[in-house]
């Protein structure tokens, strides 16, 4: 199955144009998911509009969210406080085949944040298609917490889509950890004047995961802004793409866009491949892109080896410090302390 195309298409040579998975199935028959909890204040209905998107991961994907979504979400924000809502998808033996739409309104002047989370026992194969859709109008102010812990025998594909109106702010914290293949579309459409989006996104690969995270922004507006900081560490066999993608629209004077992106290697056999791009077709903008990937540094591991860690727990103290800078965003201390455990967990 291919899927996840890059905006612009570069050599072939770089194998990162999409990501082609083999032996996938996509389920035909989706069953009913029923594990879920929903905590806040914030009005969710089930009036959910169509599934067209800009990009999305593929068409075969779209037409399964239009023809058998068994969750539809649609959460409308219309508080000027900042309260926070959750939603939680555990799977289990009865419900294993997640493929879910929600949309997020956030109306003029309002905040809110808004936690998503996806959970898996370890002993299923679960299979999740997602879709997002954010519209944020004039002055709104959300943040979203996309939480994905699922089990390495499962397959985790995602679509996110974002409209940002005239001063809208708007930022997503991703920690990517679960599924034997975790896919990521991520688009925003910046159109409003100084609408501001800020994406962080930590992953942590290991055994034979392949994460591929593609991640498109279309500043329109005058004085638009796009910050992506993405930090990751991979272990074992584990396999990263990362594409990103800042692309400054005509009419978008004075706009700036930066991303960031940093992998940890922690085995020989780990690989990671990064395609950062700028793509311009105004004057007086800004654009900054930057990736690395490398080993753990000797000198750092020998130093905090020598305060008396084993190498191990050094490699995890290490990780921890390159995500620490993300999960700081993250107010929730239950959810923080979550992550933290989860990290451990994986890292053993």
């Amino acid at each position: 199955m291919k899927l996840n195309e890059t905006p612009v298409r570069t050599s072939r040579n770089f194998n990162i144009n999409n990501i082609k998975l083999e032996n996938i199935e996509i389920p035909q028959q989706i069953e009913s998911f029923e594990n879920v909890e929903k905590i806040g204040e914030n009005t969710i209905t089930q009036d959910i509009m169509g599934c067209d998107l800009a990009y999305g991961l593929s068409d075969e994907l779209i037409k399964q969210q239009e023809e058998h979504a068994n969750q539809k979400l649609k959460i409308t924000i219309d508080s000027k406080e900042n309260k926070e809502i959750q939603i939680i998808f555990n799977f289990d033996s009865k419900n294993i085949q997640l493929v879910e739409h929600i949309e997020i309104e956030a109306q003029e002047e309002t905040k809110s944040t808004v936690i998503i989370k996806y959970k898996s026992q370890q002993e299923i194969k679960a299979y999740h298609n997602g879709i997002i859709k954010l519209h944020a109008k004039k002055k709104a102010n959300i943040n979203v917490i996309l939480i994905n812990l699922m089990n390495q025998n499962s397959n985790n594909f995602i679509s996110i889509e974002n409209k940002l109106e005239e001063e809208a702010k708007v930022t997503y914290t991703i920690v990517d950890f679960g599924g034997k293949n975790s896919i990521t579309n991520y688009y925003s459409n910046l159109k409003g004047t100084s609408s501001n989006n800020i994406l962080n996104t930590i992953y942590l690969g290991s055994k034979n995961q392949i994460i591929d995270l593609n991640y498109i922004a279309e500043l329109q507006g005058e004085k638009t802004n796009i910050d992506i900081e993405v930090q990751g560490a991979l272990k074992d066999t584990a396999k990263k793409h990362f594409k990103g993608t800042i692309d400054f629209k005509k009419g978008c004077k004075k706009a700036t866009g930066n991303e960031n992106e940093n992998c940890m290697l922690l085995s020989d056999t780990a690989k990671s491949i990064a395609l950062p791009m700028l793509l311009c077709s105004e004057e007086e903008v800004e654009g900054n892109h930057a990736t690395s990937a490398g080993r753990v540094g000797e000198k750092e591991l020998f130093y905090i080896m020598s305060r008396g860690f084993n190498k191990k727990e050094a490699m995890k103290l290490m990780v921890k410090a390159k995500f620490n800078k993300i999960l700081e965003n993250i107010e929730n201390q239950q959810l923080k302390n979550e992550i933290e455990q989860e990290i451990d967990k994986r890292l053993d």
